[in-house]
């Protein structure tokens, strides 16, 4: 069976006033439109045609949650939780109510995620850069105290990067910050260019915040359309700017380490933070290929990139999945022989008998299904 499913942009600040307007042909709002979930999460479940949503449906068992993503500023920096960690913070955090700002933990699954850019330029933070490459970017900062005392923390002995963190997060360093993002955006360095620009364009919508700091030590990617990252439990990470495709296990829990006004559990953040430095690979579709394949080693998800050129395509699928069209027309049509068009910004869920969809038109979707072992 294939039901079709569509859900209103939930409006957090920062979310672009015009990505998805534009994505989905229709006149913006004005106002920041920044996700649409396309799930069964009971914090925003999709909208099935005819009046129910899809929680319903599946009784809440879905393991994923497919979402568009549209960034018009920074993202808060943030990790999320293993399992076993998302477990126990749960259990101890069970007398918190849910809307308490104290909270980190909205369930007690981890959240493991993926995106993959629209636009043609994305721009995230992603991970933290070894240490030895950014001292060399520090070099393009000068010698001011707030630049020589992150300096020195970043060369001391030991977790030189948690503890660098905890620092910069613990409200006793903000002199520290302000002359370390003043040297920031006043730098210049040809290895380092994109890192600067980024850390200019952070800084300027969250002035004085210890993240645009945090941020320095963090990789500065930039996705074409097409191309994805996967960001494991532990990972530090932020989106910065463009409009993606996002697929993730079904769960909420953030643990926030800056560029917000929300709060901030630096204990906590650091208990479940992998200070491990490393350079997250890019995955990127082969040219010659209509379906593209985003191997990612979770149970909970599996996302396919779809270019139709006018031929049917049939996919086989493991369900429940889902087809979110993403540009031009597309059409999907199931074991019933009920074919559905699928507007863009819009998607249809194959309930876990479909095992075969023939995809048409010409345009784009991807194909949200649980991961291999689910």
């Amino acid at each position: 069976m294939l039901l079709s499913l569509s859900n209103a942009p939930r409006d957090y600040a920062w979310g672009s006033s015009t990505l998805l307007a534009e994505l989905e042909g229709r006149a913006a709002t004005g106002a920041p439109e920044a996700e649409v979930w396309f799930g069964d999460h009971p914090g925003d479940p999709a909208d099935v045609a005819g009046g129910s949503t899809l929680d319903a449906i599946t009784g809440g068992t879905l393991p994923y949650l497919l979402k568009l993503l549209a960034a018009g500023d920074p993202l808060s920096i943030q990790v999320h939780p293993t399992i076993a960690q998302a477990r126990d913070g749960w259990a101890r955090e069970a007398e918190l109510a849910a809307d308490d700002p104290r909270r980190n933990y909205r369930d007690d699954n981890h959240k493991p995620e993926l995106i993959v850019a629209l636009s043609e330029r994305f721009e995230a933070l992603s991970g933290l850069r070894p240490v030895a490459d950014t001292l060399r970017l520090l070099d393009a900062l000068g010698s001011s105290k707030g630049v020589t005392a992150l300096r020195e923390r970043l060369s001391a002995e030991g977790d030189a990067l948690r503890d660098t963190i905890a620092w910069l997060l613990s409200g006793t360093a903000q002199t520290e910050v302000d002359e370390i993002i003043a040297a920031a955006v006043d730098a210049a360095s040809a290895e380092f260019s994109a890192e600067l620009n980024g850390i200019r364009s952070i800084a300027a919508r969250n002035p004085g915040d210890p993240g645009v700091v945090v941020a320095l030590l963090m990789n500065f990617i930039v996705l074409g359309r097409g191309e994805g990252i996967f960001l494991r439990a532990g990972l530090l990470h932020a989106y910065v700017s463009g409009l993606g495709v996002e697929i993730m296990a079904a769960s909420d829990n953030v643990l926030r380490g800056g560029l917000t006004p929300k709060h901030i559990d630096v204990p906590e953040l650091l208990s479940v933070l992998d200070t491990t430095p490393a350079v997250v690979p890019v995955l990127r579709p082969a040219a010659s290929d209509s379906v593209t394949s985003y191997p990612v080693d979770v149970p909970d998800f599996a996302l396919r990139r779809v270019e139709l050129t006018g031929s049917p395509v049939s996919v086989e699928v493991t369900g429940p999945a889902m087809v979110l069209a993403t540009g031009g027309e597309v059409v999907v049509e199931g074991a019933d022989a009920a074919a559905r068009a699928v507007p863009i910004g819009q998607a249809v869920f194959a309930t876990a008998d479909e095992r075969t969809l023939v995809m048409s038109g010409s345009g784009e979707a991807f194909i949200a299904e649980p991961g291999a072992g689910s």
